[in-house]
């Protein structure tokens, strides 16, 4: 297997979730007691997000990458950025560390091809919503258009992921408000719905899937497949 350097703590209870979630997959496939060889730089998430309110995003790429170098120093042969918003500034941190970075919104647009989507509504920080955004533009490459929700609804999802999500807060009534916020993009067109944050899909889970009328492309959990695959697939094969 190959080592993957993993970019976390964006926020940490997503990484963990990522995390659980690669060394499941990885379980998975190879059987036993095989684990995800991974190493992990976790950041103080405090300090990523002052610079992106300030909109320093290229001081939080320079920490990024420099943390992704350190990786690839202790060995890492591939990259993944555990979080969707930073994937903004995804070039200069794949530069800056000198790995290959495993792009969340390639792992996501290749799932939605494969389910014949061409139009996907977008639930996700303001930062990653806004139009013209890099995950509109990454996606259009994929020919997928994106919907995302209207202002208001907009500033409520963006809250709850920073207030509540990133915190550990699983909340009803916030539960709520995004399925309502997912039954208007099924209004406008969209034919899935994109979790397009790493905590999402810790508020939209399997169990909320029954409540929605589209269904849920959780971006974490395709980024764990991506790298799943990745880890798994090295010029040989790899036996107890």
């Amino acid at each position: 297997m190959r080592l993957l350097g993993v970019l976390g703590g964006m926020s940490w209870e997503s990484s963990a979730h990522l995390y659980a979630l690669l060394n499941r997959g990885v379980a998975a496939r190879l059987g036993g007691l095989h684990s995800a060889p991974v190493l992990l730089h976790s950041v103080d998430f405090a300090d990523i997000e002052a610079r992106q309110r300030a909109g320093d995003w290229a001081g939080a790429a320079a920490l990024l990458g420099a943390a992704g170098a350190g990786l690839k120093a202790a060995g890492a042969e591939g990259l993944l950025l555990a979080t969707n918003t930073m994937h903004r500034v995804a070039d200069a941190i794949e530069a800056a560390a000198g790995l290959p970075l495993l792009h969340i919104v390639d792992a996501t647009a290749l799932a939605l091809r494969a389910q014949g989507i061409r139009r996907a509504g977008l639930l996700a920080t303001r930062y990653t919503m806004e139009p013209g955004s890099f995950y509109h533009l990454r996606m259009q490459r994929h020919g997928i258009e994106l919907l995302t929700p209207a202002a208001a609804q907009a500033d409520e999802v963006n809250r709850i992921i920073y207030e509540q999500l990133c915190r550990g807060q699983i909340l009803p009534a916030s539960r709520q408000l995004y399925l309502d916020a997912v039954r208007a993009l099924a209004g406008r067109g969209a034919q899935a719905v994109i979790l397009g944050c790493t905590e999402i899909g810790l508020l939209l889970d399997a169990s909320a899937q029954p409540l929605s009328p589209l269904p849920f492309f959780d971006s974490t959990a395709l980024q764990a497949q991506a790298a799943v695959d990745w880890i798994c697939t090295p010029g040989g094969t790899t036996t107890d």
